[in-house]
């Protein structure tokens, strides 16, 4: 059975576009500290349908983008799950990083492909509180022809990873920060970190109107191959069991256009779903025609989403009041060491989220609903947890 209405294939709204009346919708982006900020407002639609708005300081470009979650969540599987989001956008910064690179001291890189794997981890019970999310090193092979020796090629290859603003999620401890609010009324966290800033009240302007576009920039192209993963199933609402202990696993291939645009083939291997072709251009800021999301803006939706679904899979696990709920996230990122030309690895702030229930439950419960959410959500796991990139390169 699944889960609340199909909202974004029957809504008559394009599920992915470049919002032509941004500053109408009444979202700002963060004032930038770091080299980029980006702000992502995301909302429930239905079941765990959900809607994001996503705009960067440094391109004032904003998207609109939606999520859902495949049979495994008993969704509709109408849209990338919340995991693909963060593997694009992961993989795009690092094909930004090593073009970037190459270009700057001169190298020729011929028919290069990255193939990424992402891993995340989930045990425990929600029901005895014990429920924990995680994730685990990223695989990343480098598939290349080029005249570099082995040496020299692995050090450049290297030298754009590091370089990619990701980085600064990935490497080093950064737990999240949040505000709360239920009902209208400000509450302080529990066991979550608050962020000591006034909170940021969800947008009251104008629904998004697209920017015409002739690419689509996302697309279903039909079921993962199968892949051998450890703790891994796709059955039925087998993400919704009390008792867990499961490893996800999304990927994704990424080569260049003629055109510049970075074309994505997303997959999800566990819990197996659906493949989704992505597009992503850096904005005119960035050296792009930002005729497609650019990186950090697919990364800041994909925790943004991510987080949004733990909140509406706990409130269906115990069966709690939640009609409504929304997110503001600011994230804030360096720019690229290559890309960006500070040549510096990439860093970045604690992730800022503030949380806005519509609920009949207590406040005790609304702070209860932050904690777990936070445990469980795979991409705060990300960001609180110290991470390489495993690379290997394959010669063509």
């Amino acid at each position: 059975m699944q889960l609340g209405e199909n909202i974004i294939s029957e809504s008559g709204t394009a599920p992915f576009f470049k919002v032509a009346n941004a500053p109408a919708t009444g979202l700002v982006p963060p004032s930038n500290r770091k080299g980029d900020a980006v702000r992502t407002w995301v909302r429930s639609l239905s079941g765990f349908q959900k809607e994001a708005l996503v705009v960067s300081e440094r391109s004032g470009l904003m998207w609109r983008l939606v999520s859902d979650e495949g049979k495994y969540l008993s969704g509709h599987d109408a849209a990338p799950c919340p995991l693909a989001f963060l593997t694009t956008g992961m993989i795009a910064s690092y094909m930004n990083e090593i073009t970037a690179l190459a270009k700057q001291e001169n190298h020729k890189l011929r028919n290069l492909r990255l193939i990424q794997n992402n891993y995340y981890t989930m045990k425990g019970s929600m029901r005895k509180r014990t429920m924990i999310g995680g994730a685990l090193p990223v695989d990343l092979e480098v598939e290349i022809d080029c005249d570099l020796d082995d040496a020299a090629l692995n050090q450049l290859i290297m030298n754009a990873v590091h370089a990619s603003p990701l980085n600064g999620l990935m490497r080093g401890v950064l737990p999240s920060l949040f505000t709360l609010t239920r009902n209208g009324e400000t509450l302080t966290p529990d066991q979550a970190k608050a962020l000591d800033a006034p909170t940021v009240l969800d947008p009251r302007g104008d629904a998004p109107t697209p920017s015409p576009s002739e690419v689509d920039l996302i697309a279903r192209r039909g079921t993962s191959p199968e892949k051998a993963v450890a703790k891994g199933t796709a059955a039925a609402a087998s993400s919704l069991t009390d008792e867990q202990d499961r490893t996800l696993n999304p990927a994704a291939i990424c080569t260049l256009r003629d055109d510049g645009m970075k074309e994505i083939e997303q997959r999800l291997y566990s819990p197996r779903g659906s493949i989704f072709h992505f597009l992503s251009e850096e904005a005119p800021s960035a050296g792009g025609q930002g005729r497609a999301p650019d990186a950090v803006s697919f990364i800041s939706a994909g925790i943004g989403f991510c987080f949004m679904t733990q909140f509406g899979r706990m409130a269906t696990m115990e069966k709690l009041d939640l009609p409504k709920y929304s997110i503001v996230q600011d994230t804030h990122f360096s720019l690229g060491g290559a890309s960006g030309g500070t040549g510096q690895a990439g860093s970045a702030d604690p992730v800022e989220t503030h949380v806005h229930l519509q609920t009949n439950e207590s406040n005790d419960v609304a702070r209860d609903m932050l904690d777990v959410s936070e445990q469980t959500c795979f991409l705060h796991a990300f960001c609180r947890t110290d991470l390489k990139t495993r690379l290997k390169i394959t010669r063509l």
